[in-house]
């Protein structure tokens, strides 16, 4: 194990599976005392377990972040006190992405998305970075998607969300980054765990430089980095991790 985030502490949302799972084991493993959160307990268990047995430090705290500020505010409180009086990373990966279109996605599915996209992370954001910059400084990674500089029919509303995140990104740079937290955001591609069959997103990594889809400890692998002093000189930026999907001429295969 190494120790670029040794005796530091993180929290990571949606940490239970996938992207945010990496993101949490990759922490760990880099010294974090991490608290993996979300809905799954079973899940973040085996998360934490994981972690502990790779010789790291994780726990688990439930939350159902909807959207109130009351429910980013608990997390942010038990995490808090999980961690020592203290979170040193705050990484916004929980998100969620029913499938519909403009014409189909009634106004629940509407407040549903944009309550746990984006209003779950501005409120966590808010009650953790005041508590940052009163002890020096701290790190906020959130997650934003390479689809918001591409136009993909089907998926306006998720989309418009995580665009909103990536704005925010840059907004939250200007408003905490001068007192010592740095705000950076990773945008993925197309990724996924390796499939015997091609998922429907794979298409779309046709003809660009890395060929194919990327996995969840590549975007992992980018969070460490900007969690990490590696990136000191680092703000408001969104890293793409995408394969070149959306910095590279696509062709037609």
């Amino acid at each position: 194990m190494t120790a670029r985030l040794d005796k530091r502490t993180a929290l990571v949302t949606g940490a239970t599976s996938n992207i945010g799972r990496a993101i949490a084991l990759a922490l760990g493993a880099e010294g974090a005392h991490v608290v993996v959160s979300g809905r799954d307990s079973g899940r973040g268990e085996r998360v934490v377990a994981e972690i502990r047995a790779a010789g790291g430090r994780a726990d688990f705290v439930a939350a159902d972040l909807d959207g109130s500020a009351a429910a980013s505010r608990e997390l942010a409180e038990r995490s808090t006190g999980m961690l020592g009086g203290r979170i040193d990373i705050l990484v916004n990966n929980a998100g969620i992405y029913p499938p519909s279109t403009t014409t189909t996605a009634d106004e629940a599915t509407f407040d549903q998305v944009y309550g746990v996209n984006v209003k779950a992370p501005f409120f966590l954001t808010a009650a953790v970075a005041p508590a940052m910059v009163e002890s020096g400084g701290g790190v906020i990674v959130n997650l934003g998607s390479w689809i918001t500089r591409l136009g993909v029919a089907s998926n306006a509303l998720y989309s418009s969300t995580k665009g909103a995140v990536e704005t925010l990104t840059r907004a939250w740079a200007a408003e905490f980054g001068p007192s010592g937290v740095r705000v950076n955001a990773v945008s993925p591609g197309v990724v996924h765990e390796p499939s015997d069959e091609p998922l429907p997103g794979d298409v779309m990594m046709k003809g660009t430089p890395a060929g194919t889809h990327g996995r969840p400890e590549d975007i992992a692998r980018a969070v460490v980095y900007l969690a990490s002093d590696d990136s000191s000189f680092v703000q408001g930026i969104v890293l793409d991790v995408d394969g070149g999907r959306t910095s590279t001429a696509v062709i037609a295969a």
